[in-house]
Order: structure tokens, then C-alpha cells, then sequence
């Protein structure tokens, strides 16, 4: 049982719910600080991330260009809009930066080194320090997003629940699937696309870091080619 992921959704939701009620009574001005101090946070974090690329660098640089190339042709970004759209107007919510919560939520939550890590460790020897670690991380740090993005970083938990569960799943019945370049390869691919969500929320250039999510996809079938 993905014990590990099921507490780490249940501490996204409880972090999210606590930061959607202080949400509703910050200043707009003290909601404009808290907006910067993220964007700062989210580039310290990709950009540690991003700097736990493994083997060889060209892997990194050609995952996101070919990943940015396939979402922008089967047009991700429009597609993920449509369906947080959807699923916003099924639950009446009123953020407008709904589908924007759920996805940088869903980034910064699943592709760090602790998330594979801490979900592998679980299904290959039933060690849940890690996950359990990041689960308490997880929870205060979606008090943070959720004041600034709302609901959509409650939802964030459902995809995070099936990407940890997942993983714990897999390494239970396929251990070689996950060698170490492939650990720090996604990690580093990761990072960058944080990296563009720091650029967004600062409003330094706009990245369109949804169509680029494919990078992710991408870089595990170069790494298998090219660096396993």
C-alpha cells in the first residue's frame, strides 16, 4: 500500500484548505508581497533542481525542445485550460488562476528528487522516512500557494496521489526501471520547468510551461537511449 503518498495528499488538502481560508483575509497589498516571495522561492528551487542534471546536458536541452514541440502541436496549454475550466465551473469555484494553481502545484509537488526518491524507497523497501518527510514539506508549502492561487492547489492532490502511488507501485514490481541518471535526469528537467513558473509569477517573460510538461515524457525515453 502507497501509505507514504496517501498521507502526502492528505497533508497537500489540509495545507491547501488552511491557506485558502487566510487567502480571504489578506490585504491585497500583503497578497502582492507573499505573490513575489513565491516567484523568488520557485527560482531557488528550480534552479537547485535543474543543477542535479546527470550524464550528459544535450539530454536536458533536447527533452525540452522536443517536449515544447509536442505540446505546442497537440496545443496542451488550450487543452489543460479547457479542462480546468470544466472542471471549475462543475465545482462553481471563482479563482481565475484555477488551472495556473493546480498545474504549478502539481509541478512543484511531483518532480523533485524527493518525490521519486521518496516514493521509490516506499516500494522497494517500505521506507517512508523520506515521503513522509516531504509530506510535511508538501503541506506547508501548499498554505503558501493556495493564498496565492486558490482551490486549484487543492486539486493539485489527486495527481500527486496517482504520480507517487504510481511510482511506489512500480518500483514494488520493477526495480530496474528506475537507475539513479534517470532519477537526476528528471529532476534537472524539472527544475527548468519551475525555473519558468518562477519567470511567470514574477512576471519577468512569460513561459509557457504547460506545453512544455511533454519534457517530461521526452527525457525518460532519451535517457533509456542514450545514458542506461
Amino acid at each position: 500500500m502507497p501509505i507514504g503518498s496517501i498521507v502526502n495528499a492528505a497533508t497537500v488538502i489540509l495545507g491547501s484548505t488552511i491557506g485558502i481560508l487566510v487567502r480571504q483575509r489578506l490585504p491585497v497589498r500583503i497578497k502582492g508581497i507573499i505573490f513575489q516571495a513565491v516567484g523568488l522561492a520557485t527560482l531557488v528551487l528550480g534552479t537547485q533542481m535543474a543543477l542535479q542534471v546527470g550524464g550528459d546536458f544535450l539530454v536536458l536541452i533536447f527533452s525540452l525542445i522536443l517536449g515544447g514541440i509536442v505540446g505546442e502541436i497537440v496545443k496542451l496549454s488550450t487543452r489543460m485550460d479547457a479542462l480546468g475550466d470544466g472542471l471549475k465551473a462543475r465545482l462553481h469555484a471563482k479563482d481565475e488562476r484555477f488551472t495556473e494553481g493546480l498545474v504549478t502545484a502539481f509541478l512543484i509537488f511531483c518532480v523533485g528528487s524527493m518525490t521519486f526518491v521518496g516514493a521509490l524507497n516506499e516500494g522497494l523497501s517500505g521506507d517512508r522516512t523520506l515521503i513522509f518527510s516531504k509530506a510535511i514539506l508538501d503541506g506547508f508549502t501548499s498554505m503558501v500557494l493556495a493564498s496565492v492561487y486558490g482551490v486549484g492547489v487543492l486539486f493539485s492532490a489527486l495527481p500527486l496521489f496517482l504520480v507517487q502511488a504510481g511510482l511506489t507501485l512500480l518500483a514494488a514490481q520493477f526495480q530496474t526501471l528506475f537507475p539513479e541518471v534517470l532519477i537526476q535526469q528528471l529532476t534537472a528537467v524539472g527544475g527548468a520547468l519551475i525555473l519558468g513558473i518562477g519567470f511567470n509569477l514574477l512576471e519577468i517573460k512569460e513561459i509557457k510551461t504547460v506545453n512544455l510538461l511533454p519534457s517530461l515524457l521526452v527525457v525518460v525515453i532519451l535517457t533509456f537511449i542514450f545514458l542506461v
